[in-house]
């Protein structure tokens, strides 16, 4: 069935314009027409960061930014759900049009700006079925035109912690100005700080939830060691690597190239599988990592994960390989298993970190 709607769905969703493809995408799952994906292979089940997630197969941030489909989307064979980015108060976001399909470099551009329906409407949404299977996640950012946005993460956390399994934490969106800057040591540190009592304040009589923080693979590697190492001295839970890229690498589609905003897909998979393995070195097994940037094959998702990541993440690939991707990966996955006589897929975490960090840097 799933099959049969990706034959028929996709054809016609490619000929829309982008954001309109994709509100048509959320409201077809809104309406439930697609069957419940088989049950997961025990073999693919993942501890990470104090959760059992049932298949390492994760949706990144920002295809249900306001938390409307969470379910429909475990119904497809997700082992977790990361709703966002949302932010305290509804924004707009930027002008349209700002979503742009690179088709033959199998990409997106995106400089959407964090349009969210703000933190009460999300809040809602998730507490609704916070009792219901499935991990859901957060991803939080701060409003475009905020003074203080350390506070804007805290009040995210504080209304959104006990709704979710995990928050994200997003410093690295390159479409909110000045939001990258938080990445830089001093400014991470107090973030880091306030966010983590919030969360301590959030979780009354329940454990706290786990806290990631989302980098982007832009970062230098002097920048990235001031991260980790920020990261490991607050102990927060795992870092997601990594959000979309301001680079051009080698694009084919040069007119749609030229348009600002972010970049994912394809053309950002060795970028930001490098930037992975380079977190893993440094992290230095402090917590997990979720792979993320241009997974759309199991070949993709394993080499993440043989690159540092417990987990991995995907959202673009969707746009060109359909919602078929979610079970192939998983079938791939247990594929890659047998052949190399692995138990888990934690016993192959990591295995390639070294070959990756030797090779060129990616161009």
């Amino acid at each position: 069935m799933i099959a049969l709607f990706d034959r028929l769905a996709r054809p016609l969703l490619r000929t829309l314009d982008p954001e309109t493809a994709h509100a048509l995408a959320l409201n077809a799952l809104k309406l439930g027409i697609l069957p419940s994906a088989a049950p997961d292979d025990e073999k693919l089940r993942v501890e990470a960061f104090g959760l059992t997630f049932p298949n390492p197969v994760g949706l990144a941030a920002g295809f249900d930014k306001n938390a409307e489909v969470v379910d429909a989307l475990f119904r497809l064979g997700f082992g977790f759900v990361e709703a966002g980015g949302v932010t305290p108060q509804p924004q707009p976001g930027n002008p349209r049009p700002r979503l742009f399909r690179l088709d033959a470099d199998e990409g997106v551009i995106n400089r959407l700006g964090l349009n969210s329906e703000g933190v009460e409407a999300v809040a809602k949404r998730l507490a609704a079925r916070a009792a219901l299977p499935g991990i859901a996640g957060i991803n939080i950012g701060a409003n475009k035109d905020t003074a203080d946005r350390a506070a804007d993460y805290v009040a995210c956390i504080e209304a959104l912690a006990p709704h979710v399994g995990f928050l994200t934490v997003n410093v690295s969106s390159p479409n909110t100005p000045g939001l990258r800057n938080l990445q830089q040591a001093e400014a991470l540190d107090d973030l880091l700080s306030r966010v983590i009592d919030a969360r301590e304040r959030a979780a009354v009589g329940t454990k706290p939830r786990p806290l990631l923080l989302k980098i982007a693979p832009d970062l230098s590697l002097g920048d990235l060691d001031d991260v980790v190492g920020v990261a490991r001295r607050h102990r927060i839970d795992g870092m997601v690597v990594g959000n979309t890229t301001i680079g051009r690498p080698n694009l084919r589609d040069a007119a749609t190239a030229r348009e600002q905003g972010g970049l994912s897909g394809r053309p950002l998979f060795a970028l930001a599988t490098r930037m992975l393995a380079e977190t893993y070195v440094r992290a230095e097994g402090a917590f997990p990592l979720i792979g993320a940037g241009g997974v759309d094959s199991g070949a993709a998702a394993f080499a993440k994960i043989k690159a540092g990541a417990s987990l991995i993440q995907l959202y673009s690939g969707l746009i060109f390989r359909g919602v078929g991707l979610i079970g192939a990966i998983k079938t791939d996955l247990l594929d890659f298993m047998r052949i190399g006589r692995l138990d888990t897929l934690a016993d192959a975490v990591g295995r390639d970190v070294a070959a990756v960090t030797a090779e060129p840097w990616p161009g």
